[in-house]
C-alpha cells in the first residue's frame, strides 16, 4: 500500500548492507549543522560544561525535545539553526539540531543512512497508507565519545539497560523517534533483547524494519547530497506547508 511515486530515484552506488563506508570524524559546520549560528551557539551556552560530554549531550537533548515541537516537516535540509528558530522541527531536524551541538562542543559527529520501510509509518497516517513512501531514508547520528562511536539510540543507556525499564517504540501519538531513546531501546540491527518491558508485543527490536544499510557518512549533508531526500521536490513543495506545521500525535494525523 506503500507509495513510490513521491519518492526520487534512488542512485545504485549505495553501499550494501552490512559493509559500512569508512569516513573520518568532524566537528566542521556545514550547510545543515550550521554549528555557528547565534541560534545553536545560544543553545550551547545553556549546557553546564563539566568536561562530560555525554552528559552535555543528554542536557541538549532534553532542551531539544522540550523547545522544539515536533511536527511531520519533509525538508531534510533544513539548517539546524532554522528549525530553532521556528520552534518547531521533524524527528531528522530535532536529530540535526543535537548534532549541531554536538559539533559545537567539538564533539565530532556522523550518521548512518538507513533505508526503513514505509509502514513502519503506517500508525502515524492510518487514513493516508496510499501515499506514504514504500522506504523512508533516515539519518541516524553518532557520537564519538571517549574514542567510541555511540548512536544517539545509546545515548541514555544501553540498548540492553533501555529494553529493560520501559515499552518498545510503537511510531504514534507524541513521541518521535527522537524523544524515545531517552526512554526506551530503539534497535535497528538486533541487538537488543527480543522484548521490552511493558505492553504485550511491545518490542524494541526494529531490525525487520531495515530494508538497506546505506552506511556511514560523516555528515547528513553528505548522504542527503549522495542519496536524496525520501521525497521528491514536487511532493516536498506540495507536502511542506501541511505537514511542516502538523504536530506529531495531533488528531487529524491518527484518523
Amino acid at each position: 500500500m506503500t507509495s513510490r511515486l513521491l519518492m526520487p530515484c534512488r542512485r545504485a552506488d549505495a553501499a550494501p548492507a552490512g559493509t559500512p563506508e569508512p569516513v573520518g570524524d568532524s566537528t566542521r559546520p556545514t550547510a545543515i549543522l550550521d554549528r555557528e549560528h547565534p541560534a545553536v551557539r545560544a543553545l550551547v551556552e545553556r549546557i553546564p560544561r563539566n568536561g562530560d560530554a555525554r552528559e552535555a549531550l543528554r542536557v541538549a537533548h532534553g532542551i531539544i525535545a522540550r523547545e522544539v515541537r515536533p511536527v511531520y516537516s519533509v525538508d531534510d535540509l533544513r539548517r539546524a539553526s532554522r528549525t530553532l528558530e521556528l520552534g518547531r522541527g521533524s524527528c531528522s531536524q530535532r536529530m540535526a539540531v543535537l548534532e549541531a551541538v554536538a559539533r559545537a562542543l567539538d564533539v565530532p559527529t556522523r550518521v548512518r543512512g538507513l533505508l526503513v520501510d514505509g509502514s513502519f509509518w503506517y500508525p502515524r497516517f492510518p487514513r493516508l497508507k496510499p501515499l506514504v513512501p514504500e522506504q523512508v531514508l533516515l539519518a541516524w547520528p553518532e557520537f564519538l565519545l571517549e574514542g567510541e562511536w555511540v548512536p544517539i539510540a545509546e545515548l541514555f543507556g544501553t540498548l540492553t539497560e533501555l529494553s529493560a525499564t520501559s515499552g518498545g517504540f510503537t511510531n504514534k501519538g507524541g513521541e518521535t523517534l527522537f524523544d524515545a531513546v531517552a526512554r526506551t531501546a530503539v534497535d535497528w540491527d538486533g541487538a537488543a533483547p527480543a522484548s521490552c518491558v511493558g505492553a504485550p508485543g511491545t518490542v524494541c527490536d526494529l531490525s525487520a524494519q531495515v530494508r538497506l544499510d546505506l552506511g556511514h557518512f560523516t555528515s547528513r549533508d553528505e548522504l542527503f547530497a549522495r542519496h536524496g531526500q525520501t521525497l521528491c521536490l514536487p511532493a516536498r513543495t506540495l507536502a511542506e506547508p501541511v505537514l511542516g506545521r502538523w504536530s506529531a500525535g495531533a488528531r487529524t494525523a491518527m484518523g
